[in-house]
């Protein structure tokens, strides 16, 4: 469904943004791909490095509705990844928190309107779900925005959905690259949270092959979910360094033990499919949820369902997750 179509990522410099124009660019012949961001000197790296003739580099703030409007201009899908998301930043800094996260998903909708976009995802964050800091917070606000605009279509072609995951191994600011850090500087020991700490984890390529997935099985309105493992913290300092002794050092202004992804409190309105689940919208859709755009079958959950890191039935341990840490590219 890319071919001969053009495609915008805000936040187009980040890991995600990065990653998805290089699958674009690789395995579908898109007629444009827009990396939409506000860093020049990143733009710049990422010109260097991704020389296909489809690639385009567009400076603009999601904060900006004018610059958005015209940078969606003949723009066929929206993959919307721009976000504030250091957690400790944003409990320090609330109101840029939510300049980026609500209003600019509120500036992102719009000008998808404005200019006729098909489809949009926005990505969002397993702390969205029952979230406890204000970056979740945020993001959950941000998720009922995107979901809720589907309302506002009318006879207007554009559906909005919204892709949630865990942490992304080897991610700036997640714990693979932080423990890396600190051993390429000889550190004695590892600083652990919490040793209960669990979160889930994901891959980059599956990242972003899951949302081009969604693209195709979306109707608008659904929260996707993707089904993958959960590591422990202490096993991730543990496979990295074994001879290292951890450090506990307590757990950081607005952070979980355990992440969420899809709440008890809406296990009403969730329904498994072979490798992911969707969140139906609360608001009423008149749409069949339960089978998608690529024909696959969902069934509904137990009314007591969570999926969360601690009660996963997928663990990544020892070898399989020592192999995926030497596999994964760190951005340090």
């Amino acid at each position: 469904m890319f071919d001969n179509s053009s495609i915008l990522i805000t936040g187009g410099t980040g890991s995600f943004g990065k990653k998805c124009a290089a699958i674009l660019t690789e395995f579908y012949r898109p007629r444009r791909v827009i990396i939409y961001s506000r860093d020049e000197f990143k733009q710049f790296e990422l010109s260097r490095k991704l020389t296909h003739p489809a690639m385009r580099f567009f400076l603009g703030d999601v904060r900006d509705l004018p610059r958005l409007n015209t940078a969606l201009r003949g723009v066929d899908y929206v993959i919307h990844a721009a976000a504030l998301k250091q957690v400790p930043a944003a409990e320090y800094n609330p109101m840029e928190c939510i300049k980026t996260n609500v209003l600019g998903a509120e500036n992102v909708i719009s000008a998808a309107y404005e200019n006729g976009v098909k489809k949009v995802i926005a990505l969002s964050t397993d702390k969205a779900a029952c979230p406890i800091n204000l970056y979740g917070a945020t993001k959950l606000v941000s998720d009922k925005l995107f979901i809720s605009s589907n309302n506002l279509a009318g006879d207007r072609e554009t559906r909005f959905s919204v892709v949630r995951y865990g942490n992304v191994l080897g991610s700036r600011g997640s714990v693979v690259p932080f423990f890396a850090a600190l051993l390429a500087k000889n550190a004695q020991e590892l600083p652990i949270t919490d040793p209960r700490m669990t979160r889930f984890s994901i891959t980059l390529e599956q990242g972003v092959r899951f949302v081009l997935k969604c693209f195709e099985r979306m109707q608008g309105g659904e929260l996707f979910v993707p089904k993958i493992p959960s590591i422990r913290i202490t096993e991730v300092a543990r496979v990295m360094a074994p001879n290292l002794p951890p450090k506990l050092v307590g757990i950081r202004p607005g952070e979980k033990v355990h992440e969420i992804m899809c709440p008890v409190d809406e296990a009403h309105l969730t329904l498994e499919f072979p490798d992911h689940f969707v969140i139906q919208p609360a608001i009423l859709f008149d749409l069949d949820y339960r089978v998608n755009g690529v024909k696959e079958k969902g069934v509904s959950v137990h009314d007591n369902f969570q999926y969360s890191s601690d009660r996963n039935d997928h663990w990544l341990e020892g070898e399989q997750l020592a192999a995926m840490i030497k596999s994964t590219e760190i951005e340090m």
